[in-house]
């Protein structure tokens, strides 16, 4: 048996003919790291979970499971002096190794920081394979069985690695997915007033990688300051996205026509596809992108309410199944395409600054008879040909932990840090 890669899992395929499109979760185990055990619990659950013996047809935009053992190799490195920067270099490390471009692979690969009393898991994992729900599901079962857990109410054994593609959603989708494409000319006018983000070296689309964590409770603030501002969490973040990119994109306000900056937001489309991510394996994700003029001196909130505008409409109208129809299209151009226009189509044509993509490991782990979602989980994904940036937000338990990459061909740490910086600045002043 074998499945069909889906619209947006076909373009990531895509993608990473020009440069690994990976992702990484990492989550903090509070034991002692045996090496010999949890190697034998990683390969013995992707075995039983039907995760084995992956293969990828390429050009037919097909995929199977074959099964047999799981042959992770568990790569381990002290954390030493500076946990921190071991951990960020580690994830770097992995957002840029590539995975084979076709045929049997491994399509994961796991690591531990080695802290002494507790150890970093890291799971890296070609992003078009699946979406952040199914690998903390996965992730999680893993953990659970090695702190001795039950892992049988939280995941099924073996899982369905082979779900629907969109086009039954489509089919049943059909009235609003038309009325969408009534709006492509205005996505389009919005594309033709973005500020376009500065174009990467062609031949390099290395990503790099920081992060940081929110204090205590101000998870709950922001989700407090959410409803009273009458927006939702995602709302917040993409304004403070866009306030924290503004001066990176200065230069737009002297600009005859590009005078908006636009940033995207991943939708995960599972709930509308049915399949549970702890019966059913894979990716269900769509995207949306919205544009603003932020003005000087604007305030996260008003930025938020203008945004909530924006992103209501959007889900109403579900709009984000026309971005799906728009990448699909774009997949038909692409062999017509040379790597250097490849790269800079979407930069050309769909000008998005960052994406923001955010994951509740609070849904995936909190189960009766499971472990509390871990304090410390963080994730990060590559940037891709789509935009320069991406924010990765993830929440478990009562904290927020924010990973960016950013291609380091377009801007250097520094400027990132100081980016982060500014995002963590806009989000705080909402709690003042």
């Amino acid at each position: 048996m074998s499945g069909r890669l889906n619209l947006f899992q076909a373009m990531m395929v895509r993608w990473r003919a020009l440069h690994p499109y990976n992702a990484v979760h990492v989550v903090r185990v509070n034991q002692p790291l045996d090496r010999g055990r949890l190697e034998r619990e990683i390969n013995d659950e992707l075995r039983e979970l039907g995760l084995t013996g992956f293969v990828l047809e390429r050009d037919r935009q097909r995929f199977r499971f074959e099964g047999g053992p799981a042959g992770v190799v568990l790569r381990v490195t002290a954390c030493g002096e500076y946990p921190e920067n071991v951990l960020r270099s580690e994830m770097e490390a992995e957002l840029n190794a590539s995975f084979a471009v076709e045929g049997p692979m491994h399509p994961f690969r796991f690591f531990a920081v080695d802290g002494g009393g507790s150890f970093d898991l890291g799971l890296a994992y070609d992003h078009f394979l699946a979406g952040g729900d199914s690998i903390a599901v996965v992730l999680g079962s893993i953990v659970d069985r090695y702190l001795g857990g039950v892992t049988a109410d939280r995941i099924a054994r073996p899982l369905d690695v082979y779900p629907e593609t969109f086009v039954r959603l489509f089919l049943q989708q059909a009235t609003t997915v038309l009325r969408g494409v009534l709006s492509l000319p205005r996505i389009m006018s919005s594309c033709r007033r973005s500020f376009r983000p500065p174009a990467a070296a062609a031949d390099d689309d290395a990503n790099g990688f920081v992060h940081f964590r929110g204090e205590e409770g101000e998870l709950a603030a922001l989700i407090q300051t959410g409803k009273e501002w009458g927006v939702t969490l995602n709302d917040i973040f993409l304004a403070a996205a866009l306030l924290a990119l503004s001066p990176l994109a200065a230069a737009r306000t002297k600009a005859p026509r590009r005078r908006e900056l636009a940033v995207a937001s991943v939708v995960n489309i599972r709930p509308e596809l049915q399949p549970e991510p702890r019966r059913t394996f894979g990716q269900c994700l769509a995207s949306f992108r919205v544009s603003h003029l932020v003005p000087e001196g604007i305030n996260l909130r008003k930025l938020a309410q203008d945004i909530h505008v924006e992103t209501d409409r959007i889900k109403r109208s579900k709009l984000y199944l026309v971005t799906l129809l728009a990448i699909g299209l774009a997949g038909l151009l692409w062999p017509r395409l040379s790597d250097r226009q490849r790269r800079g189509f979407f930069f050309k044509h769909y000008p998005v600054w960052a994406g923001v993509t955010m994951l509740n490991i609070n849904a995936y782990w909190t189960r009766p008879g499971i472990a509390n979602p871990p304090i410390e989980y963080l994730r990060t994904a590559s940037t891709g040909p789509l935009s320069p940036i991406v924010f990765a937000l993830t929440t478990a338990g009562d904290a927020l932990q924010v990973g960016i990459s950013y291609r380091r061909s377009a801007f250097s740490r520094r400027t990132i840090e100081d980016l982060a910086a500014r995002f963590r600045s806009s989000y705080r002043g909402a709690l003042q």
